[in-house]
């Protein structure tokens, strides 16, 4: 199976030279790394050379898109399989695209094909306690593969898969239509869900290994939130019946018991405001519709995605 690597990249740094020196150094190799970046004057040609063989597509900001970007890349792609990843994410070792070839080739329980393989993501030295434990709770060290039939059981996290870092079978991503074209966010989701919907399986490939991981303020994590609950509103074909809430609920009563035995009790005040950031953001994506433009400005994390569609309605 011959792999490319895709990376979108805006103004890549230390950690992207990290990622292209472990993707050089991988026990199966990498055939290409196509890179989508945005914004050519904050790429340095020199300082990336000659680590893997690399070939870059240079783009504007206004033209980013989570998914219309990735998909590009895809297009240009001639292997069989594409490993999605972020410029910031680092295998943590060189059996990293082994380990996603290797669950890609496995079947569901009932002989359904795997479509689609994400990575563990573990958290850098740098990653406060709480998110760790957030890290731990999404990305658990058994491997797994989700069909449609674990949805009783799974709710939303059957769905669940990160362009962190994700393999996928390009034909049959090809083939399905792809990423779609316009994503605030959580185009892998609803990829992976649809996929799921139409019989095909995901795995979870817990010993295919990233370190990646951010220290969102309150802020952040509320913008965030309210993207998330934008794609989820804007795509009620894959997640109408399988409501978030549940799990976000699931996640803050773990995190708490978590620090309560760990002896960080003290955290747990920090725990509660980001809990009530996250969840004000996710309930006001909801109702994004009916916010007016600048209160949807202020909320998202994604400014260019909501003023290019101010463009579109003008034109």
């Amino acid at each position: 199976m011959l792999v490319d690597v895709i990376i979108p990249a805006y103004k890549p740094g230390e950690k992207f030279r990290k990622l292209l020196t472990m993707l050089a150094a991988q026990s199966y190799p990498v055939h290409k790394v196509i890179v989508i970046n945005t914004e050519k004057e904050y790429w340095n040609s020199g300082e990336f050379e000659n680590i893997v063989d690399m070939e870059v597509h240079h783009i504007t900001k206004q033209e980013f898109d989570h998914g219309a970007t990735r998909h590009m890349a895809m297009e240009l792609s001639r292997a069989d399989a594409a490993v999605c990843m972020t410029d910031d994410a680092v295998p943590a070792n060189e059996k990293l695209i082994e380990s996603l070839v290797t669950a890609l080739n496995q079947k569901g329980p009932e002989g359904e094909t795997v479509i689609a393989a994400y990575a563990r993501q573990l958290p850098d030295k740098s990653c406060g306690f709480v998110e760790a434990y957030t890290r731990a709770f999404n990305y658990p060290s058994e491997s797994q593969i989700k069909t449609k039939k674990d949805l009783g059981e799974l709710g939303i996290k059957t769905y669940f898969a990160s362009n962190v870092c994700c393999a996928y079978r390009r034909e049959l991503y090809l083939a399905r239509g792809g990423f779609i074209r316009r994503a605030i966010f959580n185009e892998d989701m609803i990829f992976a869900g649809q996929a799921i919907q139409a019989g095909y399986a995901v795995a979870y490939a817990a010993d295919a290994l990233v370190v990646h991981s951010h220290n969102y303020t309150y802020l952040q994590q509320f913008r965030r939130n309210f993207d998330l609950a934008v794609s989820q509103t804007d795509h009620p074909e894959v997640f109408a019946g399988v409501p978030s809430e549940s799990e976000g609920i699931r996640l803050v009563k773990k995190s708490a018991a978590f620090l309560i035995k760990s002896g960080k009790a003290w955290l747990l005040p920090d725990l509660v405001l980001k809990s009530g950031f996250k969840y004000m953001g996710y309930r006001l994506g909801k109702m994004y519709r009916r916010l007016p433009q600048k209160a949807i400005l202020f909320c998202t994390m994604n400014r260019s995605y909501w003023e290019k569609e101010e463009r579109s309605k003008s034109l």
